[in-house]
């Protein structure tokens, strides 16, 4: 109850909540903003990284995000209030507390999200610098961290979302999307783009 009253409280004094999509990378991410961009809700992207054989759908990301960490004046988030913006999982913990966010997070199984990473990274000719258990240790470290960040910080409000769920059964993860968001998103056009066959790599 105590939560409800204070996250009312916030609504009113913060205003509207900016929409944030997040989890690790090669989690789905790309696919939820297109997903709510065909619905219908606007998003904060800058075009700067175009589509390409890792993402053929696009990135959907804005450059000014990797600086969260060091930036000092983050006030073009007021800009964000009532739109989507992605933001890796590790950032999170650097959004303003003087703003209310929605967070949609990716989740996928972490096994994949590996595959997917080490096929990218061989694509472009670039190393890992962790063996597979390393790196498996250190994703299921850090969103244990994440999971604690969401449940304790009152500025933010989560809804996991399963990437392998949203492929089986678009219309219905749109729906609790929307629901989530309380937006008026068209569902249909949401479930319209989610496209099977960019689940490449399957456990």
């Amino acid at each position: 109850m105590a939560s409800f009253v204070s996250r009312t409280y916030r609504r009113w004094r913060y205003g509207e909540p900016i929409v944030v999509v997040s989890g690790l990378p090669r989690s789905g991410t790309s696919m939820a903003m297109k997903m709510l961009e065909a619905g219908g809700l606007s998003l904060v992207i800058d075009g700067i990284r175009s589509a390409d054989e890792d993402n053929p759908k696009g990135y959907f990301e804005d450059e000014r995000v990797k600086d969260l960490g060091q930036m000092e004046d983050k006030s073009w988030l007021a800009d964000a209030r009532g739109k989507a913006i992605k933001i890796i999982s590790y950032l999170l913990k650097d959004l303003p507390r003087d703003r209310n966010y929605k967070i949609l997070f990716m989740r996928r199984d972490v096994h994949e999200v590996l595959a997917s990473q080490t096929k990218m990274l061989e694509r472009r000719g670039e190393d890992t610098e962790s063996d597979d258990e390393q790196m498996l240790e250190l994703y299921g470290n850090h969103l244990w961290i994440v999971g604690r960040l969401l449940k304790r910080e009152l500025h933010l409000e989560a809804l996991d979302v399963h990437y392998k769920t949203v492929l089986e059964d678009p219309q219905g993860e749109a729906q609790k999307m929307r629901d989530f968001l309380e937006l008026p998103l068209d569902l249909g056009k949401m479930a319209g783009v989610v496209d099977e066959r960019l689940y490449r790599n399957r456990r």
